[in-house]
């Protein structure tokens, strides 16, 4: 064992290796990026600190860019996503990894801070926890940095607000906007992972129940797509007006929250934004309502009110706390209120993950390859990256599409 990682325990990294040699088999685009690194070795001499949920999706990602050449520094994004098995089969193989399972706030923090202080070049980020660290109390460790890549809508949430106040101080990759990865991990992914972790947790049937969603981005209309092919009436709350009517083109109802409470059976957030169930809300609920987030932070269901508002508590399964308010109605809440998909489940399937990730690994050689070269902040991924992630999986796939024709280019390119 690495003596400088911090995990749980060395003893199940076997367990760790089975799931990552599942995710091998059926990520086909990364096993052929790993080829391609293992001959080219694009971040030989790099140090790369990596915080992303902390399972065999993620691990595999950690392999391909060791593949490269890089010294890989690794921890988790979540209290609740890491799991010990992978975690100890990344240290049996040489990788360094801060993360365990159930972290306080405190040993998280510490956790982030012990893969920053390896003076790392890349930075690839899930919910910009190293970014701000980096950009608060480990500023000394800036001068080390090329650039970095975000996963996905929180942290890019976070990473336009410093460079808007002009303090982000290294160009960052915005991982989450490209297409192969909003449009299907977003969507597709969120969609059937968060039912996942639903479904493997309450052991309770969907159809015939009414799902409230939170959110009409590309999670929640993944999430409301799902919860429909179970059979649920689906109601969704937004604040945009346009996503609002984007809501009844497809077929559901749309109303506030403070209308949708008492009708739920299942709550879903999926906004990226604080306070979305508050307590007028849990006042409202039937007895019984199960509310979960699929947000990145425990931010979007209020727990901690809830927790206040409680005459009684109890665990009514593994990962499900209800709690029992003053007019005798239990709420229950899944995995604190966490990432439901990943708190409670096992993240996105693989073959999604092996285009954002993909992604995220042409996206850090782009980083070193430009390096110097970059003035903007903001980076969107390079349109032929995209592209060529894309024609990677159709091929994987075994499908073909039509190539324009010389007239053809020529015919849409006339206006230019």
């Amino acid at each position: 064992m690495n003596n400088s990682s911090e995990i749980r325990d060395i003893t199940l990294a076997e367990s760790g290796m089975r799931k990552i040699e599942w995710v091998r088999r059926n990520c086909p685009l990364l096993s052929g990026i790993k080829k391609e690194f293992e001959k080219t070795l694009p971040f030989k001499g790099k140090k790369i600190a990596l915080s992303v949920h902390l399972e065999a999706k993620t691990a595999y990602l950690c392999e391909v860019l060791k593949s490269g050449g890089a010294e890989m520094f690794i921890t988790g994004s979540n209290p609740l996503s890491t799991q010990d098995d992978v975690a100890a089969a990344l240290v049996s193989e040489g990788l360094e990894v801060h993360a365990w399972h159930g972290t306080t706030e405190e040993e998280y923090m510490t956790h982030l801070t012990h893969v920053l202080e390896n003076n790392c070049n890349i930075i690839i980020d899930d919910g910009g926890d190293l970014v701000h660290k980096l950009h608060t109390d480990m500023r000394d460790r800036l001068q080390y940095v090329i650039g970095g890549c975000e996963e996905t809508t929180t942290g890019i949430i976070r990473l336009k607000a410093m460079e808007e106040k002009g303090e982000l101080e290294f160009p960052m990759v915005l991982v989450n906007d490209a297409d192969c990865k909003h449009l299907f991990d977003n969507r597709y992914g969120t969609g059937q992972s968060v039912w996942d972790g639903i479904n493997r947790t309450t052991n309770l049937i969907v159809a015939g129940k009414i799902v409230v969603v939170a959110g009409y981005g590309w999670c929640g209309k993944g999430v409301a797509m799902r919860a429909k092919g179970l059979g649920a009436k689906v109601i969704v709350t937004e604040v945009n007006p346009i996503r609002a009517i984007e809501v009844v083109m497809d077929g559901f109802e749309v109303m506030p929250m403070n209308e949708a409470a008492p009708l739920g059976d299942f709550f879903v957030t999926v906004t990226g934004c604080c306070s979305v169930i508050v307590k007028e809300d849990f006042m409202k609920m039937k007895d019984g309502a199960i509310c979960c987030n699929a947000g990145h932070f425990d931010v979007e269901v209020d727990v901690a009110t809830l927790k206040k508002m409680a005459v009684e508590t109890a665990q009514m399964r593994n990962n499900i706390t209800g709690y029992k308010l003053e007019n005798g109605k239990w709420i229950y809440i899944i995995a604190e209120g966490r990432l439901v998909n990943l708190a409670a489940g096992d993240g996105h399937p693989a073959e999604i993950m092996d285009m954002s990730f993909a992604i995220q690994a042409l996206s850090a050689k782009y980083l070193v390859e430009n390096e110097g070269k970059i003035k903007e902040k903001l980076i969107k991924v390079p349109e032929e990256v995209d592209s060529a992630v894309a024609l990677r999986k159709l091929e994987y796939l075994g499908k073909k599409i039509d190539r324009l024709s010389k007239e053809q280019e020529a015919y849409l390119n006339q206006g230019l």
